[in-house]
């Protein structure tokens, strides 16, 4: 079902079209904000295949944080991002819209969740691996303080380790908010793990040597997807207190496409097949686990996605023309 949001825009962009008041910008490079974490590489190489041999635009791909990349859409730097994740950038995002700088073309996927994990088998155990429960009353954040001893630092044993987003990232700042928030900053240290790639590495040495872990992650993600762990409990989300402190549970997140404000008149067309982009927690996960299984780049799962979801991403394309140049073009490959 495409929203209603959506089908608005693509109602505008018609009528702009049939009036004469939006032309698309021949010769252009489209140039996309590549956030530093995998699933949003791969959601710009699938549109961007589509935009390069669908559209015929030339593509270009800025990596860069979020609220720097988010500055760049807003001045035209860069025209958009397939995968902004607004919860973690409310006030960033509140002032991009009402500086009427960018445009919001509808969600790529279902609200995500995020949150801190551990691996099931500390609370369960393992029985196929020969692993006991460690930690069989861990349900919540607030019983990490019990068994900080499971998890400790290397660098200050004293304490236990939580690893962090990395730093830049918005979700870094908001997880040491928490552990301050929770009492937990007396019995953990935070520990930035370098990037996207150095948090999954940690979770995946832990889980695979049935070690302990406890580590801020989300879903989509291949870690989520090919391990078994466990989102700990938090206080439900309160909009105020959250605000406050972050003492509360992550909202479930709204991952967005968005694009400088000027793009639709520049793009009409390119946008149309936008605000029509649309895909599934599940596919996503599928596309990062071929990544993790397969040592794919992000370039091969966007392959891998278009050649496996041919009817998934023909529902965006109302252009049988533009369709058939992608078919071609994968057809070539």
């Amino acid at each position: 079902m495409k929203s209603f949001a959506k089908l608005t825009i693509v109602l505008v962009l018609a009528f702009a079209l049939s009036t004469g008041v939006a032309t698309e910008a021949a010769g252009e490079t489209i140039v996309f904000g590549d956030f530093s974490w995998d699933s949003v590489q791969i959601h710009n190489r699938i549109a961007g295949f589509i935009v390069e041999h669908g559209f015929g635009y030339d593509v270009d791909y800025e990596f860069g944080e979020s609220i720097p990349l988010l500055i760049g859409i807003r001045r035209g730097d860069v025209d958009l991002s397939m995968e902004l994740w607004v919860d973690n950038l409310l006030d960033a995002m509140h002032e991009a819209h009402e500086a009427q700088e960018i445009i919001t073309l509808g969600r790529n996927f279902p609200d995500a969740p995020q949150g801190w994990y551990v691996p099931t088998f500390m609370i369960e155990g393992d029985e196929e691996r020969g692993i006991e429960p460690m930690a069989p009353d861990l349900e919540t954040v607030f019983d990490l303080a019990e068994y900080a001893d499971l998890f400790p630092d290397p660098e200050d044993p004293d304490k236990g380790r939580f690893y962090n987003a990395p730093t830049g990232w918005v979700a870094h700042d908001i997880n040491n908010d928490k552990l301050e928030a929770y009492g937990l900053d007396e019995y953990f240290n935070s520990f930035n793990p370098g990037s996207d790639a150095g948090l999954s590495a940690a979770m995946s040495r832990a889980y695979e040597r049935g070690e302990p872990i406890v580590a801020y992650n989300w879903e989509p993600n291949w870690t989520i997807g090919l391990m078994d762990m466990t989102k700990l409990e938090e206080p439900e989300y309160n909009r105020q207190q959250w605000e406050d402190d972050y003492s509360t549970a992550y909202p479930a997140t709204t991952v967005e496409i968005i694009v400088n404000a000027e793009f639709p008149s520049r793009f009409p067309n390119v946008t149309s097949f936008l605000a029509y982009y649309e895909t599934t927690l599940d596919q996503t996960n599928e596309m990062l686990a071929y990544m993790q299984t397969e040592e794919a780049s992000v370039d091969e799962a966007a392959i891998w996605f278009l050649q496996n979801y041919e009817d998934v991403w023909k529902d965006w394309i109302f252009d049988s023309e533009v369709e058939e140049r992608v078919v071609n073009a994968l057809e070539n490959l």
